[in-house]
């Protein structure tokens, strides 16, 4: 599933051929990608709008709109593991796997996705939707601080805790193990037992493995993440344990493994992130 990096990577892209264009028509090829919404729904709060800005809150790329010079709600998309949204000229053909078009009063805005799993929806306000989220990795609210005060009063394991977007919104299981592994942190240790020099250590892991990330345009590591552009990200000839295992590490030659945390595939080199005492 695209995770931060990848989602930002996308946003960014995208910003600049969607941005300041009016929403003509909405075409729905596969409903349940609106999650529940209707085509009629998506359709009254999307045409005739223009699009003022694209970002991300955590996995979700978000089109802001306005009528008349003023707020009219959000476009909302969310990838999960095949989604990919990209902006063409509306005679250019997008392929097979069309879920929903935009026409724009210049070109087109679609949505692909393979395997059917992702989400493209409206809605007005954006309350809701984000109310249960956590600080946001790369943002002015997380800080080393906030983080060692947060694992202090927290009991759980380091990794499902980190994967918990209430926690921290954004992150996923490439990058929390990269970024426990660069942190010597062992992703059963319990939070509440991180000492603050290694919390701190963490803060920073976190923060440098998703801004290299980003700059590399995420990750491919197979073969359905490519960017608007149609670009495999590159950021996969940097893990340093994600999907190496029975591999060497690259810091200190020990055999990279892999075991199931919350029913997550999960690596470890277990010279420089050993095991609490209590696994």
């Amino acid at each position: 599933m695209p995770e931060l990096p990848e989602v930002e990577t996308t946003a960014r892209l995208i910003a600049p051929h969607i941005t300041g264009r009016r929403v003509k028509a909405v075409d729905v090829h596969w409903e349940r990608t609106l999650g529940g919404q209707s085509p009629r729904e998506l359709e009254d709060g999307v045409v005739g709008a223009r699009i003022t800005r694209v970002w991300r809150r955590a996995k979700w790329v978000v089109i802001d709109l306005e009528r008349r010079k003023r707020p009219a709600g959000h476009l909302l998309v969310h990838l999960r593991m095949t989604g990919r949204l990209i902006a063409k000229d509306k005679s250019l053909d997008p392929g097979p796997y069309v879920r929903v078009s935009m026409p724009l009063d210049r070109g087109v805005l679609h949505f692909i996705d393979v395997r059917k799993f992702g989400r493209f929806h409206y809605r007005a306000d954006l309350a809701q939707v984000f109310a249960k989220l956590g600080p946001e990795p790369l943002g002015e609210d997380f800080t080393a601080d906030w983080l060692r005060a947060a694992l202090r009063a927290r009991k759980r394991m380091l990794k499902p805790l980190l994967l918990d977007q209430g926690f921290v919104a954004g992150l996923g299981n490439i990058y929390v193990d990269e970024a426990l592994h660069r942190s010597g942190l062992h992703p059963l240790r319990r939070a509440d037992r991180v000492p603050a020099k290694a919390a701190r250590r963490l803060h920073g892991e976190i923060q440098a493995t998703l801004t290299e990330a980003i700059e590399r345009e995420g990750s491919s590591f197979d073969k359905f993440y490519r960017t608007p552009e149609g670009q495999p990200g590159s950021y996969q000839h940097q893990f340093l344990v994600y999907g190496r295992e029975d591999k060497p590490c690259r810091s200190c030659g020990r055999t990279i493994r892999k075991f199931v945390v919350g029913q997550r595939g999960t690596h470890v080199c277990t010279r420089c992130q050993p095991a609490p005492r209590s696994v």
